[in-house]
């Protein structure tokens, strides 16, 4: 049971990071084609990989994490392309407005952010590594991007590995 608890701890946060791994599917294959795993357990620990994964990129949107000295010289380029640079910034302006102005209102309005990544967390719906970067941009509190992020991905994972068995006790009837 511990082995498998560590597989998925590590599936969910490699779906976190890289998200063309889906911990949905695994997370139903690990519940129904193991029965010495809880589903509560499995719902737990999915979660926390998950959380987990995707605290990188709220403090990425943050401005906590910053880019090793190679990678920013990469990124950010050398005085030859100022004039792409400037093109970019130009194309991207409008962006930028309607960022800071979703900023603005969230900052307003911080429950509303609170309750639009909870929801994001259960449903999915907006997706949820957009809620997580949204998140870090209006600077949510830790505590609150934690607690929310846990207790919603907990429901969503805890219901999906319990799901084979409800459907299998339900074929039986």
């Amino acid at each position: 049971m511990f082995g498998w608890l560590c597989v998925a701890l590590g599936v969910a946060f490699g779906s976190a990071v890289v998200p063309l791994i889906s911990a949905e599917l695994f997370v139903i294959g690990l519940a129904s084609s193991t029965s010495g795993v809880p589903w509560l357990a499995i719902g737990i620990v999915v979660a926390a990989g998950q959380v987990a994964g995707k605290l990188l990129f709220y403090l990425a949107a943050r401005g906590s994490i910053r880019l090793p000295p190679f990678l920013a010289d990469k990124l950010h380029g050398s005085g030859r392309d100022s004039a792409r640079k400037q093109r970019w910034r130009e194309r991207t302006k409008r962006v930028r407005v309607w960022l800071e102005a979703l900023r603005e209102r969230c900052h307003r309005h911080p429950h509303w952010m609170t309750g639009t990544y909870g929801a994001s967390a259960v449903f999915g719906l907006p997706p949820f590594m957009a809620t997580t970067v949204l998140a870090g941009l209006v600077r949510m509190p830790m505590s609150v991007f934690l607690t929310a992020g846990l207790l919603g991905r907990c429901i969503r994972f805890s219901a999906l590995a319990a799901s084979p068995a409800m459907f299998a006790a339900w074929l039986q009837f």
